[in-house]
């Protein structure tokens, strides 16, 4: 199988200079070359200095901005004291995992001193995506934006050419070293929080230090000019609403697809999530507050400090004579009026508009029918460490997880490399579990019990919802041969709290055919199943105690990581890995790892109908 491989391989390359070489594009494709060095730096905010891990020494980190078509080369150099990955959140890196940058799952960390090179190829895309750590934590400071132009330039974009394209990152502040956030939540001290919200790394005027005041960002407009926002949420777990007074938006594109543009005056955008957005300049002469909030689901759900943050739209002013006085952009700016904190609705009708925008000859047509299908619930539960003996099964003593179908992802302790090496070179079989009782488990395609998923008396009280909590730890994998079409319903649930959860999936995008509140009723909800136009995402939002339908395409051979966007539920376990087969054609066929990454050892290969060992007693998949 090994020697098949290569021998393919050498055969995609040929297959691959002989197509290029007779069907040039356009617009000859460029090599974009970047030095990500990777430090930290002090920086104080809020009168406390705190040790910071960036790229290049900013925050937020280098904007990569290519054509489509074109090839990026990115060379890491980790001086930081931690481990750290890179990964390039909605790049399909066709026949190209072993750039994605998960840790263990497609190559092994960066170590510090150590440096590290991804070649990504851009193709088929274009749009606003991001790239950011894949280390817990490290995201929050390790970001930036990936901006992917159409090949024949802004005039081709299928709405009005803006003046200015301004990238727009909501993020956090952390007044502590992100590395020991995965080191408390492995003590089980999971209180850290963080202490302010930032729009472009500053923190803005609602915040301030010894009474003097934060900077904000500002965005300089003119009058009648057209501003095209690529906003991003990189925030580790809140989905924000973003406003500027006296302005509305269009909405015109969404995770690198463009949708049919609506006009809205607030923006939802969940971690993960992006959205282009026109804003014309069209107000008096002023100042406007952008003001960003996250919400968050009510009592009885666990309540965390709501960090608002606001910058300035400045006008410039001119009264021909060089003069500040009479500026109207010297009075105080206008504040938007925002939703409330606890206000899902407005996330749930936003998202519910997006349909994709049909373009002539570039449309991606949604498969009619789906090969297989699966129900995953989203929540919280509770499992009895190795070792440990719980006095109540699940409960007392027990720890808590976030899972998919009761099952939380982890990574076997003894896990020598990388599951993409181990499945490409089909090292033999993980048939011991780790020292903790961890093994790899098939991802079931239901839960493991029915139940009234959103019965909101599930979630204050947890003694009485014990046996819903159990949960499997291991690490959870699904199998697709290449070209499956595949259905995933995703439920959230309302065990222990009624977070929405955006579930992101690399290496492919996803049809958001339809969502919904309460419970999925497939008699009732697969009518409503849109088949003409729904969105195309990589990062999909599902409604507090609610669901969303999906629909995918295995077409990209490769390991590939399903995880919430929310920090802490992925640390929790909230996660799977899909495994996409070699499909049947030379350019279906994942080629050899590059140079830099190490063959296999003593690692087993990954089979699909695995079991789980805990407390001695074997239990299979539902």
């Amino acid at each position: 199988m090994k020697t098949r491989r290569v021998l393919t391989a050498i055969t995609m390359a040929v297959f691959f200079f002989f197509f290029s070489a007779t069907a040039l594009p356009a617009v000859a494709a460029s090599v974009i070359e970047h030095t990500f060095v990777v430090s930290q730096m002090k920086m104080t905010h809020l009168c406390k200095e705190t040790p910071v891990t960036v790229v290049n020494g900013q925050l937020p980190g280098p904007v990569i901005d290519v054509t489509e078509g074109d090839s990026v080369v990115v060379h890491v150099v980790n001086k930081s004291p931690y481990n750290i990955t890179i990964h390039w959140h909605g790049v399909k890196q066709w026949l190209n995992c072993w750039a994605d940058g998960v840790p263990m799952i497609t190559q092994y960390p960066i170590q510090p001193n150590h440096n590290f090179t991804y070649r990504l190829n851009i193709t088929g895309q274009e749009g606003t995506l991001w790239w950011h750590a894949h280390v817990p934590g490290f995201r929050a400071t390790v970001h930036g934006a990936f901006i992917i132009r159409p090949r024949h330039g802004a005039s081709s974009y299928p709405f009005p050419k803006p003046d200015k394209e301004i990238p727009v990152i909501i993020g956090d502040w952390w007044n502590m070293d992100l590395a020991l956030l995965e080191k408390h939540f492995e003590k089980e001290l999971v209180d850290d929080l963080p202490v302010a919200a930032t729009i472009n790394g500053k923190l803005g005027d609602l915040y301030n230090c010894s009474g003097v005041v934060e900077d904000g960002y500002v965005l300089d407009v003119e009058p009648g000019k057209t501003y095209l926002l690529r906003i991003i949420n990189a925030v580790l777990f809140s989905e924000y609403y973003l406003k500027v007074a006296g302005h509305k938006f269009t909405v015109v594109a969404a995770d690198a697809h463009y949708v049919n543009p609506y006009t809205t005056d607030v923006i939802a955008v969940a971690p993960g999530e992006t959205v282009d957005a026109l804003m014309v300049a069209d107000a008096p002469h002023g100042r406007y507050y952008m003001v960003a909030l996250p919400n968050q689901a009510p009592l009885p759900d666990p309540q965390i400090p709501v960090f608002v943050t606001r910058g300035i739209v400045r006008y410039k002013y001119d009264n021909n004579h060089g003069e500040e006085e009479g500026d109207p952009s010297n009075d105080a700016p206008m504040v938007p009026e925002m939703p409330d904190q606890h206000d899902t609705i407005t996330s749930f009708y936003f998202h519910g508009n997006l349909t994709s925008l049909h373009r002539p000859h570039r449309r991606t047509k949604v498969p009619a029918q789906a090969d297989e299908h699966m129900f995953i619930t989203l929540g919280l539960g509770s499992f009895c460490p190795h070792g440990r003996s719980c006095k109540e099964r699940w409960i007392w003593n027990s720890m808590g997880a976030a899972t998919m179908n009761n099952v939380s992802f982890q990574l076997p302790t003894h896990l020598a490399v990388p599951l993409l090496e181990a499945e490409y070179y089909h090292c033999n079989s993980t048939t011991s579990s780790s020292d903790d009782g961890i093994k790899f488990y098939t991802l079931p395609d239901n839960p493991p019990e029915l139940y009234d998923f959103t019965n909101p008396a599930l979630t204050p009280d947890a003694a009485a919802t014990a046996l819903l909590q159990r949960t499997i730890r291991a690490a959870a994998i699904r199998r697709f041969r290449y070209g499956t079409v595949v259905d995933i319903v995703f439920q959230s649930t309302s065990l222990l709290q009624t977070d929405s959860n955006p579930m992101h999936l690399h290496g492919h995008d996803m049809f958001v055919l339809a969502q919904g509140r309460g419970n999925y009723n497939a008699s009732r909800d697969v009518a409503r199943y849109n088949l003409v136009d729904p969105p195309l995402k990589n990062t999909v939002l599902v409604p507090r105690i609610g669901w969303v339908a999906i629909r995918f395409v295995a077409d990209n051979p490769g390991v590939w990581f399903m995880h919430c966007h929310f920090e802490f539920h992925m640390m929790m376990g909230m996660a799977a890995v899909f495994i996409v087969e070699d499909g049947p054609t030379v350019d279906s066929v994942l080629p050899p790892p590059p140079l830099n990454h190490p063959k296999c050892g003593h690692v087993h290969s990954l089979k699909s109908n695995e079991l789980y060992l805990m407390d001695n007693k074997v239990v299979s998949p539902a």
